[in-house]
């Protein structure tokens, strides 16, 4: 379901979330003090309240239909609102990721967001109307949740949609059926609103459904019409509320009044398209698209004061409060609040890591190491210490986490499939925060202490600058919320602009090119309807004659292109592979004739192919010889030695995946993948490094596999037959009811629209070149395969040749061989590194008669350059001479190892430190006159520079300062 585009951040996205839900100015939460009329707290007795009596207003039982000895519990009202759609001709389907498709939406926030192309005219609806319980997410309103009634970061939206198939009355009394008959609300607790100029919906309200006209109201454009963007489909909105006052009347009924009214169901008719002068005209498809928040019914239904004491979220506060050793019954308002805030956290972060999202400190990882961390500071908080039972590190995550996956049986069935890899995510990434809490917690009160000094001292507003608070957050990682949480507590401000420069300066560090191609044309929706979707023949064969039936330069569409040209082309049919799946497009050519005669008269090179608006392909080529134009018929013919490259590496992709469950585990997941054609990259979630012997055992694994020759099987067929059968699914693929399944039987069975070989004995070979960490709980796996991993292996051969020469041994002698060099290499430097420090330490010798004497107290102080000597060599002189020097002594030495480098020492003796002066504070400051920095021990430092031109100054300050500093604690 879409909300009205005042709500957008932009207003080229499209809508995020069910309307007033979380929204502000608007609070319809149900935000009520215990008095009278208003349900108590809930306690760990409290059971979900059976229908009859339940409400704070009146008998279900009164309503015709109600089935009074029915539990309304979360997954009944879900079971209910699906079923009774379900009745009506909808098909059910799943919730969809909480990672959207969409690349324009961050995390799944609006039931609709699955049905967003269909809305939009950019793909064909595949059932004319459907039904769904979504999984969202949003963190725009974190710092309320909690502290409201309603504010939530994961909630479930129920949907009842149709595409052209029913429209405004049907949606209207279904609501109002489903309400009052289904769920037994009482008719008049129910109040209505509509667009200020939708007659229709009003009048449906009034004289069909028999709603009173006092409980209708009619609501401006900013509540009730809601807009996909500046042009596109829109349309007028009715929702519908809850009274829980009913006494106070209708005079004056305010529905913005969230003491009273509570809105649970909004329906939108797309009914309009907005153009560009901002002109509405009649869709031809006239949609429905509908939204009712699962915990806003359940909390009406089971008669609770909030969201969160419903039973879809109360269990896992109950673990929590056991867990603190508190009763959240007689708990103050901060227990409480901080109680409701890691309940509806940890729902969030199993979802979100069920579904594919390691925490990291980027993009949707960001969001979850930043739930979980907030979740450990409040459980830390308020004295979660572990589970107290087999727990031996601490950790009290897991604990809640098997709660939450508990109840995900109705929710979504994979959850607790993934139960193991998700406790273990869980446990790393909270052993990881509180290694580094205390050490930051002990910083941030520092910086706190600093902020509020500096302000009572200067008479400014204490704020943390936003150095400071990169700082946390990238060293410590503290989420700026938290930081910011911290320092309001203590009535400091963050400097939030300072820290996002500082952000932007670390993205631009590490940003990469990310290069999306689409069929940018001047409209989108004219060009699906005028081109085709294109057949694709390249499973059968690499050769097909085709039909031209666009052109694109620039993303503008052209009627014939010459020769020179870079063009984007559109077939009617095609034997090139277009890139999805991982598996990057074909290359090859295309070959135009003369309509007379047959002659060629141009050639077409295709460099890439990419899929756009559906399931249109975009070949990408350059105009080598001729011109060609839309119509014209042309032969396509694939470059077979690079398709087989692709054909060897996607199969052999499917290997190694299987390869990594059987070795590290079946919880590993796929988290993306790369098939080139001389190559492959598999990405794959796991919490370390793989041992060699693990690499080697895959990779045997794999080769064993490929040696059995086996031959693969291709079938089409219902997707849940698919999974069924066994078959994994790509993370983040979008599947339609029918799929195509490749599998290598009792190796593999995978959905997958890709290429591959017929037989798992064309692969030849497999060979790992490298495994590393690319985020936090990712690894990636880059290999070879076919024809690469001959080459590869050829010049691997040719390297150990050239070694074997060399070091004119054997090929099995080399290790052997190399660690005796090595072996002698080591000594012959420790033998170096001895005799340079010997010399140093004579060199120091001669320079003890150099120092001078600082009185009264008799300090002795040598300030020299030492040439250059080494940092090892400088140590050990400096040794020397605060001993030969005696007691009070101060040795301050530097030198110029080689280019570009500084060394720098200060060796001070007892009766120096106890004048409170200190060689680590002390050299570090000479040395940033070299470029560098160091520090140490109160009694011995080293440094380090990078300006050897800046040391004879360096060491006239260094000079200057112990003498001052001397001479200072003498007077």
């Amino acid at each position: 379901m879409l909300i009205p585009a005042r709500r957008l951040a932009s207003s080229a996205t499209i809508p995020a979330v069910y309307p007033h839900i979380f929204t502000a100015p608007r609070s319809l939460g149900f935000r009520r003090q215990h008095g009278r009329g208003a349900p108590a707290r809930r306690t760990s007795a409290t059971p979900v309240v059976r229908c009859s009596g339940s409400l704070p207003v009146a008998n279900p039982a009164t309503v015709s239909g109600t089935d009074t000895s029915h539990e309304w519990s979360g997954d009944t009202i879900r079971r209910r609102f699906l079923d009774f759609y379900a009745a009506r001709g909808h098909k059910i389907l799943p919730s969809s990721s909480l990672v959207p498709e969409d690349p324009t939406v961050f995390l799944t926030i609006a039931g609709m967001l699955q049905f967003k192309p269909i809305f939009l005219g950019k793909e064909p609806r595949r059932v004319p109307c459907a039904t769904t319980s979504q999984k969202c997410i949003r963190t725009n309103d974190i710092e309320n949740v909690g502290r409201t009634s309603r504010h939530q970061t994961f909630f479930e939206m129920l949907g009842n949609f149709s595409f052209g198939d029913y429209f405004k009355k049907d949606a209207i009394k279904w609501a109002w059926e489903l309400t009052t008959k289904e769920y037994g609300l009482p008719p008049e607790r129910l109040w209505i609103s509509v667009f200020e100029d939708d007659d229709e919906a009003f009048s449906i309200w009034l004289s069909e459904v028999g709603v009173p006209r006092e409980r209708i109201k009619r609501m401006g454009e900013d509540d009730n019409f809601w807009t996909s963007g500046a042009t596109g489909p829109c349309g007028p909105c009715s929702e519908m509320y809850y009274d829980f006052h009913p006494e106070r009347g209708s005079l004056n009924a305010d529905l913005n009044d969230d003491s009273r009214f509570i809105e649970f169901y909004n329906l939108v008719f797309m009914q309009y398209n907005k153009n560009d002068d901002g002109s509405l005209e009649p869709l031809k498809q006239k949609n429905i698209d509908t939204g009712m928040g699962l915990e806003r019914m359940a909390r009406i239904l089971q008669n609770v004061p909030n969201n969160y004491e419903t039973d879809l979220i109360f269990p896992i506060i109950e673990k929590a409060a056991s867990m603190a050793l508190v009763s959240y019954s007689t708990a103050d308002d901060a227990m409480t609040t901080n109680l409701k805030i890691i309940g509806d956290h940890m729902r969030a972060v199993v979802y979100l890591i069920s579904d594919g999202v390691i925490p990291s400190n980027i993009g949707r990882g960001y969001v979850v190491r930043r739930l979980i961390r907030r979740v450990v500071r409040t459980g830390r908080l308020i004295g979660m210490r572990g589970d107290g039972h087999e727990n031996s590190d601490d950790t009290f995550l897991p604990s809640l986490a098997e709660t939450v996956i508990s109840l995900s049986s109705e929710i979504d069935p994979d959850v607790k499939s993934r139960r193991k890899s998700i406790l273990g995510e869980l446990q790393r990434e909270e052993l990881r925060f509180v290694q580094t809490l205390g050490r930051g917690e002990k910083l941030l009160d520092e910086l706190l202490d600093e902020a509020l000094v500096s302000a009572a001292d200067n008479g400014d507003k204490p704020c943390l600058s936003g150095k400071n608070v990169f700082l946390l957050y990238d060293t410590y990682g503290f989420p700026v919320e938290i930081t910011a949480e911290i320092a309001s507590e203590r009535g400091v401000t963050v400097d939030m602009k300072g820290f996002d420069v500082e952000m932007e300066n670390q993205r631009k560090q590490s940003q990469a090119a990310h290069n999306v191609i689409k069929l940018s044309v001047g409209n989108e929706n004219e060009i699906v309807k005028s081109i085709p979707d294109t057949e694709f023949l390249g499973y059968e064969s690499l050769f097909a004659t085709a039909v031209v039936k666009g052109l694109l330069i620039n993303g503008n569409p052209v009627e014939n292109v010459s020769e020179g040209s870079d063009v984007e082309i559109l077939l009617d049919r095609t034997p090139f592979y277009a890139e999805s799946g991982g598996q990057i497009g074909d290359n090859g050519f295309l070959y135009a004739y003369e309509e007379e005669g047959g002659e060629q008269n141009a050639v077409i090179e295709i460099k890439d192919v990419q899929k756009s608006l559906g399931n249109i392909f975009v070949h990408k080529a350059t105009i080598k010889q001729g011109s060609v134009e839309v119509g014209k018929k042309i032969d396509a013919a694939v470059d077979g030695k690079l398709r087989q490259g692709a054909k060897v590496h996607h199969t052999a992709t499917h290997l190694l995946q299987s390869a990594l469950k059987s070795v590290i585990g079946s919880e590993t997941s796929q988290a993306g993948s790369l098939v080139a054609f001389d190559r492959l990259r598999f990405d794959f979630s796991f919490h370390r490094p793989l041992s060699e012997e693990e690499l080697l055992e895959i990779e045997s694994l794999v080769n064993q596999w490929i040696s059995n020759a086996t031959h693969l099987e291709t079938n089409v067929m219902a997707l849940q037959d698919a999974k069924n059968a066994g078959a994994t699914a790509m993370f983040g693929e979008k599947y339609g009811e029918q799929v195509r399944v490749v599998e290598v039987p009792g190796v593999s069975m995978e959905l997958c629209g890709g290429t591959h070989v017929n037989n798992t004995a064309e692969i030849r070979g497999f060979r790992i070149i490298s495994e590393q960490g690319i985020a936090s709980g990712i690894r990636r796996i880059e290999a070879v395969a076919g024809d690469a991993f001959v080459e590869y292996v050829c010049s691997r051969d040719n390297y150990m040749r050239q070694l074997c020469s060399s070091l004119k041994v054997k090929a099995e002698d080399v290790n052997s061989r190399i660690e005796t060099v090595l072996e002698e290499l080591r000594t012959t430097r420790n033998e170096v590194s001895s005799l340079r420090s010997k010399i140093a330490v004579l060199k120091a010798a001669t320079l003890a008669s150099k120092a001078a004497v600082i009185e009264p107290q008799n300090v002795r102080i040598l300030v020299e350059n030492m040439g250059d000597v080494d940092a090892d060599g400088l140590k050990s002189a400096a040794e020397h001479l605060v001993g030969a020097l005696q007691d009070p002594a101060a040795v301050i030495l530097g030198s110029c190892p080689g280019e570009g480098k500084v060394s720098l020492v200060a060796a001070f003796s007892p009766g120096v430190v106890k004048m409170g002066i200190q060689a680590g504070k002390f050299v570090g400051g000479i040395a940033k006159l070299c470029g560098g920095g160091g520090g140490g021990k109160p009694n011995f430092a080293q440094a380090g520079g990078r300006k050897p031109e800046n040391l004879p100054d360096a060491l006239e300050m260094a000079r200057a300062e112990i003498v001052s500093s001397i001479s200072s604690k003498s007077s």
